[in-house]
């Protein structure tokens, strides 16, 4: 008979195997850093502009970040915080090489479904990357306790009260004060306080809404964390849910993000574990776009559909059962999404079973489906097995051809989902305006 000592035991074996591969993936220190960028790769993927033309632009003004030549004396190389400063000092004929940022909040994105292997990490990391390398300011939120998406973003070390979970402690202590500080007598109110509720809550509840927030090997790039430990979230809010029955506690992640100041971030991603439960409710209801990546075959489409129901189930009965406690602490039910998008990952072209579920997704979902796959190409295996997005991987360790491909095709995707953002971003911004 085996029992719970052998699975912590293995989980020991593979924690020591897990250190091993970061310290190959990772520099020495098991610290990730972000690689320079190519003037070619700036030129032809950022800037849209002949790389002779941001040469001269280059020697023009010496004040501008001049980058490093490396060994082969033939490519000048820069740093993600030297492009940004080429973006706001350069132009290209009245260009300006600054990204739209309309008025307002960040906008916030759900990357979700419940099937694993359909890429949602993947997608959530590449999202973010091709973001930050297009100017944007990102913040990702970690919700799967597996924890890969905090790795490749190369933390290694997380606390569980740095996590999600203790977001929702903290919020489980404000919100606890402000239903007991609304009774004219706080001795009437059936609810306990803050200073009633589990030691560890108050403990995490104590810190300050930026403590959570951490810095990543990516400049323009922040991350709440996961980690292994934050899985018991759903056991504990659970549990907290039976102490504090007047709790919204799928409006944490909404009201933790309403505290963050308008322009500390310009977009919101989340990276949402493949089950639907207290953290991926909290995602949803704090998103404003949901993205649903989806693999080309049979099984994805059937646990598409079946996550899609059970999202709607759950949200339904929320908005049926939870409406005045939910008008109580400011929420608006029922929830509503700018928009909601299926992508294609994994993608074939060449594959005929590929093609087909393509045009079934089409059929049913018509327009809801992107139009830009994630196309499955040697650059993309390896972004997994190493846990660098194409965009981390330098072109020169493997064939050129071979890496402008996957990153084109990550290029497309990211470019139909920035328009989505951006009209969100719009709408969102002209009803603010009209309601003023």
């Amino acid at each position: 008979m085996r029992n719970h000592a052998d699975l912590l035991n293995m989980n020991e074996r593979s924690l020591a195997q897990q250190t091993a591969v970061r310290k190959a993936t990772f520099s020495p220190g098991e610290i990730k850093e972000l690689r320079p960028f190519s003037i070619w790769e700036i030129s032809q993927f950022m800037f849209d502009v002949p790389a002779d033309t941001l040469r001269k632009k280059l020697a023009e003004d010496p004040s501008l970040p001049q980058g490093e030549t490396q060994e082969d004396g033939r490519q000048r190389w820069f740093t993600l915080n030297e492009i940004n400063e080429l973006r706001r000092r350069i132009r290209f004929r009245g260009r300006n090489l600054l990204p739209d940022r309309p008025k307002g909040r960040a906008m916030r994105v759900a990357v979700s479904n419940f099937k694993g292997g359909v890429g949602k990490t993947v997608v959530a990391q590449h999202l973010a990357h091709a973001a930050a390398l297009d100017g944007y300011r990102v913040l990702v939120i970690d919700f799967d306790p597996q924890a890969t998406l905090t790795h490749s973003m190369g933390l290694t070390e997380v606390k569980e009260w740095n996590t999600v979970w203790g977001v929702m402690c903290r919020d489980l202590c404000r919100e606890a004060d402000r239903i007991t500080e609304g009774y004219d007598d706080p001795d009437d109110c059936p609810y306990p306080s803050s200073d009633e509720l589990p030691e560890d809550v108050r403990s995490i509840g104590a810190q300050r809404f930026q403590d959570f927030i951490q810095r990543t090997c990516w400049p323009t790039i922040d991350i709440i964390p996961s980690c292994a430990n934050a899985a018991f979230v759903e056991f504990a809010s659970a549990q907290y849910r039976a102490i504090h029955k007047a709790w919204s506690f799928f409006g944490c992640v909404d009201r933790y993000l309403n505290e963050l100041p308008d322009d500390q971030y310009d977009i919101i991603l989340f990276d949402c574990p493949p089950a639907i439960g207290y953290q991926s409710l909290n995602a949803a209801f704090a998103a404003d776009i949901l993205y649903i990546p989806s693999g080309p075959g049979y099984w994805e489409y059937d646990s598409t559909t079946s996550y899609l129901g059970q999202l709607g189930d759950a949200m339904a009965d929320i908005s049926d059962g939870f409406g005045a406690l939910a008008a109580d602490a400011g929420i608006k039910l029922p929830k509503g999404f700018a928009d909601i998008r299926l992508l294609m990952t994994r993608f074939e072209a060449t594959n005929p079973l590929h093609m087909a579920m393509m045009d079934a997704f089409r059929n049913v979902f018509g327009a809801d489906v992107c139009q830009n796959p994630i196309e499955m190409t040697r650059a993309v295996e390896q972004s997994g097995r190493f846990q660098m997005s194409v965009y981390e991987q330098d072109y020169r360790q493997m064939t050129r051809e071979t890496w402008k491909r996957a990153r084109q095709s990550f290029d497309r995707a990211y470019g139909e989902f920035k328009g989505t953002v951006l009209n969100a971003w719009i709408e969102a911004a002209q009803r603010k305006e009209a309601a003023e």
